[in-house]
């Protein structure tokens, strides 16, 4: 939350005082899905439960994960001055001891759309990897113009998708922005490429079974002798799925959406997550007090 200038996953954004998690998880039932894991911090524990997690409990099992700086392999500690959390491919490791079937992976700040969560699922309760040599994943896959905000830069995995639908290449790009009418990226702010607008993209909807756990397990430890000294290198799950896709370990069907991401990275965007949600609800996408 630098960026936002708070703590964005629980600022609420509904008219009932819901948060932009609230409307994932609605989604995510309606879709199928029946365990939710939070993975956050410690320090946030109580903050999570009395805002979201202990009323959502009532219609979901709610498990919780703490991601902290020190869950690393035997052998590797913590470098003196770092603060920065090791990332989102990190982070899943930290919750692999609550998951036992095939799940999703969202951020809990971005709002992704109901069809996100049904096309996942759907996939999902067809896909068995079982004793398979490449495992079968998939994600839902935006379009770069639907996501990206007015307020500043956002990170995204820009993503190249063959004939028949599946990931062929993901580069994280870690500064994305309007410069202009176009949509540009720089790796030292100092040049700038421009992005075509219709690029596919990963927001980090991600389905996946259980055989993606032990992989990335197994990929901490080169990322961590690899990047030890940079305090703020992180492992990002774009990058994990990529290495797979690269060693012939997996295929990853990219199911795209039209529906249009809202997020919270910037203060300046919450005015128009408010304004979208309100008409969602008018439209009758969602109950005006959405856990009734």
């Amino acid at each position: 939350g630098s960026r936002y200038g708070g703590l964005k996953q629980i600022d609420a954004v509904g008219e009932n005082g819901e948060i932009i998690i609230d409307y994932s998880i609605y989604d995510a039932i309606k879709a199928g899905f029946n365990k939710l894991v939070f993975i956050i911090t410690k320090d946030l524990d109580k903050a999570f439960r009395e805002v979201i997690g202990d009323r959502i409990s009532k219609y979901i099992e709610v498990e919780y994960a703490y991601q902290e700086l020190d869950k690393l392999p035997t052998g590797y500690s913590v470098p003196d001055g770092r603060t920065k959390p090791w990332g989102t491919a990190h982070a899943i490791i930290c919750a692999a001891d609550k998951i036992n079937g095939p799940f999703a992976v969202i951020n809990a700040d971005d709002f992704y759309g109901r069809g996100a969560f049904t096309t996942l699922a759907d996939y999902l309760k067809k896909t068995d990897n079982n004793g398979k040599n490449v495992w079968e994943f998939c994600m839902a896959g935006f379009i770069l113009k639907n996501t990206v905000t007015e307020n500043g830069h956002v990170a995204r995995g820009i993503c190249t998708v063959d004939e028949n639908g599946n990931l062929e290449d993901i580069v994280e790009r870690t500064k994305i922005m309007y410069r202009g009418d176009k949509i540009c990226y720089t790796e030292d702010d100092k040049l700038w490429h421009e992005i075509d607008s219709d690029s596919i993209v990963s927001m980090n909807c991600w389905g996946f079974t259980k055989e993606f756990l032990p992989e990335i397990e197994g990929m901490l430890p080169k990322f961590l002798d690899e990047n030890m000294n940079n305090l703020k290198a992180e492992f990002y799950l774009p990058t994990a799925v990529d290495t797979m896709l690269k060693a012939g370990k997996c295929k990853v069907k990219v199911l795209k959406t039209h529906d249009k991401w809202f997020g919270v990275t910037y203060r300046e965007d919450k005015p128009l997550v408010e304004e979208s949600i309100r008409q969602m609800t008018a439209e009758g996408k969602y109950p005006k007090k959405l856990w009734n």
